[in-house]
């Protein structure tokens, strides 16, 4: 089980958004390599990354901020927001980005991440945010008419190295994860699934431990950690303990 703590980046800022609502966001640091280290710092071991002015753009838009947070640490990083062709992809895989998230794509050009998948075995993950059951693109803008189990399953064999499912109707609102459509989700499928949206205090971290989600590969957190409600050195021990006891 990995926790992942989320930096969102907003004009090279850390930002925090309300369901996906650019116009809703909290700058929580001017300095993102800064938030990284902090991060590492505190334990964490992999760092979930999101360009949401490169996911409205459908290009990277916060480049600078990100190669900034790769020379800081160490940690593997994985990094989404308006990855839409193979050249971006490959840019990102050689400046040291340890795996992708490819997601408004994953429903338009499927092909392309079939293709990033087979090239690039295990740094290629498709993000998955849905409202209302249905999958939202263009950074949330927009609502297509396909379930993310129907978008999961196109790529079963594609190699792709995990899914990572956010429900948009709780994220920014510590409300909690959905774990119900989460696991149900990756209970369908074969590929390794990520928990996001909601995420709000250590019930989670607990409920992420219950034998009902072995299934999940982990879960990303955000404002929780910011807030100061999630404890992070009390939800790494918690994990660890798990880990050692399993």
């Amino acid at each position: 089980m990995i926790l992942f703590p989320a930096i969102d980046l907003k004009n090279g800022q850390c930002v925090r958004l309300e369901q996906g609502d650019m116009a809703r966001a909290t700058v929580f640091n001017l300095d993102p390599a800064a938030q990284a280290r902090a991060f590492a710092a505190q334990g964490f071991e992999y760092l979930h990354v999101v360009d949401l002015d490169g996911a409205f753009a459908g290009k990277p838009m916060n480049a600078q901020a990100v190669e900034a947070m790769l020379k800081a640490v160490t940690m593997p990083v994985q990094l989404g927001g308006g990855i839409r062709d193979l050249r971006t992809v490959e840019a990102w895989l050689d400046k040291g980005v340890a795996r992708v998230i490819i997601g408004t794509a994953a429903v338009r050009d499927p092909e392309l991440v079939r293709g990033a998948a087979k090239k690039y075995p295990g740094r290629v993950a498709v993000g998955l945010d849905a409202r209302d059951g249905k999958v939202a693109v263009q950074g949330w803008a927009e609502t297509s008419e396909v379930t993310a189990l129907e978008i999961a399953r196109r790529f079963e064999d594609a190699g792709v190295a995990a899914i990572i499912f956010t429900d948009i109707a709780r994220d920014g609102l510590l409300k909690g994860l959905n774990l119900e459509a989460t696991i149900a989700l990756a209970e369908s499928i074969s590929i390794p699934v990520i928990a996001s949206g909601g995420f709000a205090s250590i019930d989670d971290v607990k409920a992420l431990l219950e034998p009902r989600a072995k299934k999940l590969a982990g879960a990303i957190v955000g404002r929780a950690l910011y807030d100061g409600r999630l404890d992070p050195d009390a939800a790494l021990k918690l994990i660890r303990s798990a880990s050692a006891a399993a």
